[in-house]
């Protein structure tokens, strides 16, 4: 059965309860990483100025800059970040798992939550947030 590394733990620890919930519940189905919990002010205004943008705000407007964070970046494990497919079978099964536990979660290649994963102007198949009013 897979589990989570010491350093994915640690970073699932920075996260809601709720996003905890749900990612320590599906390590137990799918072999996963978690890639970032909380970012700080510096890191997250790296993400935003990298090339590529890996963020679209500037701390503090991220979820990521919440304390517990309201989102988390994890992968498939072993993390192919080429192997869009995977990523995107992956995020059905969180988003599905949130659901069936009454957690709402949108994820970062839909983020209007359409199902429509071709009218996004922005990809992040790696974020996962909670729904506004969880």
């Amino acid at each position: 059965m897979p589990s989570f590394s010491a350093i994915s733990e640690s970073r699932l620890a920075t996260c809601h309860p709720n996003l905890q919930l749900v990612f320590n519940e599906l390590i137990t189905r799918f072999d996963h990483s978690i890639l970032c919990g909380h970012r700080g002010m510096a890191a997250q205004n790296a993400a935003y100025h990298a090339v590529p943008q890996l963020s679209k705000v500037m701390w503090p407007a991220g979820k990521h800059n919440q304390t517990p964070s309201l989102a988390v970046d994890a992968a498939p494990h072993p993390v192919v970040w080429l192997d869009t497919r995977r990523m995107a079978y992956f995020a059905g099964m969180v988003v599905e798992l949130g659901h069936s536990m009454n957690i709402p979660i949108r994820w970062g290649g839909d983020w209007d939550r359409d199902t429509d994963l071709a009218d996004q102007k922005f990809n992040d198949l790696v974020h996962f947030e909670l729904v506004e009013g969880f």
